[in-house]
């Protein structure tokens, strides 16, 4: 349920494109560039001023913005100047930092005059929530002069210098190409909803960095409202805090050649869309939930999306029935056992007796998990779960052996499922037990 939540304004200067542009380094007619898919959205490695870095692959926003870096990191920055920065959910200015002329590569995928922003205030760092160490967001410039392919499936982005007569057969051939429209440099797609027996033309924004399946902006005018069916949820962080909206199913809604049936839709708070400069016309966003489905190109040169079913295309549209969200909250030392032929220890009884045990103990660091959301009216409110309450277990597996992504899957696995959770809290263990509900 991830939406990074950085559609911000500049108030102190004026964005600069220079000459910044990225480029083959050398005569590959393409680069593969692998990455990381955590809750529908994409992380790429990249170096940034010979720093390895971690970054969100994101069509959602333009500017490429640095969010959070390990005290470990040694990252070097050129020609730093300080801004300020509004966003969505307040009317209220952040600072911020402003950085040009930086290398930034992707395994030979080159810009060296790079500008990016710098939000240092850690409200933003979403690293908890997604479970590995993320850097930063990468938007527009990296998709602007390229065909770009996320191939889902096999979990790789693919940059072609060229569109060579044999790729444009595989897409003539295998995919489903839809016009785009790039509005302040983001592709925006009119695709078709159903909802209360109306059929309505909808021009969303294709959103890889946001986790949900689509999101709708309620207007009387295209009929667009939240379901009577509904449940308040938490979607995120915004300058302000934190956002909320409402999710409910609508009849369909088409993407490609797929019409989906009853599909999940989020609709937020419409006082965090204030501050928002939204192209005209539009009327929400398509995210990662839809997008992850395909194998997707991106042709912004030529205002091209052409898209092929995966693996996930059938996938039921499911949602937390929890009603709780949990965060990465640091690493603690975990102990495991380890079977050995030998251990070279000898113990000895009362009985002046020894055996040699064979197996040893290993120490290690393992992840923490917290609560930090509790959705109210939720089965895990009812249950007695608290925001701020340390995982242990569940369903009888230590937190120790999990991620977050294998957490949130549990959570979305079964309607009526039991699921038992073992916390602390104030200094004492507690067993929590409450069943999936789904109420959409």
């Amino acid at each position: 349920m991830f939406k990074s939540f950085l559609y911000f304004i500049l108030l102190s200067t004026a964005i600069t494109y220079g000459q910044s542009e990225f480029k083959f380094e050398n005569n590959k007619k393409k680069i593969v560039i692998p990455f990381t898919l955590i809750n529908n959205l994409v992380f790429v490695p990249l170096n940034l001023n010979g720093e390895e870095l971690t970054f969100l692959l994101d069509t959602g926003v333009e500017e490429t913005v640095i969010l959070s870096i390990d005290e470990t990191q040694d990252l070097k920055l050129h020609n730093v100047e300080t801004i300020k920065l509004r966003g969505l959910g307040s009317n209220e200015a952040v600072d911020g930092y402003k950085s040009s002329n930086n290398r930034v590569e992707l395994n030979g995928f080159v810009d060296t005059k790079h500008e990016l922003y710098i939000i240092l205030d850690q409200e933003f760092n979403f690293s908890a929530q997604i479970g590995i160490p993320v850097n930063g967001i990468l938007g527009y410039h990296f998709f602007k002069n390229h065909l770009v392919e996320i191939d889902y499936q096999h979990k790789k982005v693919i940059i072609y210098r060229e569109k060579s007569a044999k790729l444009s057969n595989k897409l003539r051939r295998r995919f489903h190409k839809d016009s785009i429209s790039i509005e302040l440099s983001k592709p925006y797609l009119i695709t078709e909803i159903e909802q209360n027996e109306n059929i309505i033309k909808s021009k969303l924004l294709l959103d890889t960095g946001n986790s949900d399946a689509i999101w709708l902006f309620s207007n009387k005018q295209k009929k667009i409202a939240p379901p009577i069916k509904n449940i308040e949820d938490y979607l995120g962080r915004g300058f302000s805090g934190n956002v909320y909206g409402k999710r409910g199913r609508i009849q369909s809604f088409k993407f490609g050649n797929k019409t989906f049936e009853n599909p999940i839709v989020t609709f937020p708070d419409s006082t965090s869309l204030k501050s928002v400069n939204f192209v005209p016309g539009r009327l929400g966003s398509i995210g990662g939930e839809v997008i992850s489905r395909f194998n997707v190109f991106f042709d912004y040169k030529e205002q091209a999306i052409y898209t092929s079913p995966n693996h996930k295309i059938n996938e039921p549209f499911s949602f937390n029935m929890s009603g709780i969200d949990v965060e990465h909250a640091g690493l603690e030392w975990g102990t495991e056992t380890i079977q050995e032929r030998s251990s070279g220890i000898k113990v000895y009884t009362n009985k002046d007796t020894s055996y040699e045990p064979n197996f040893k103990i290993k120490f290690s660091l393992k992840p923490i998990f917290k609560i930090f959301n509790v959705r109210i009216a939720s089965e895990a409110e009812k249950a007695g779960l608290k925001k701020g309450d340390k995982i242990i277990r569940i369903n009888g597996t230590h937190a120790h052996n999990l991620s977050i992504e294998r957490i949130n899957k549990l959570l979305k696995e079964e309607d009526g499922r039991t699921i038992l959770f073992e916390i602390e809290r104030d200094g004492k263990n507690l067993k929590i037990r409450f069943p999936l509900k789904n109420i959409l």
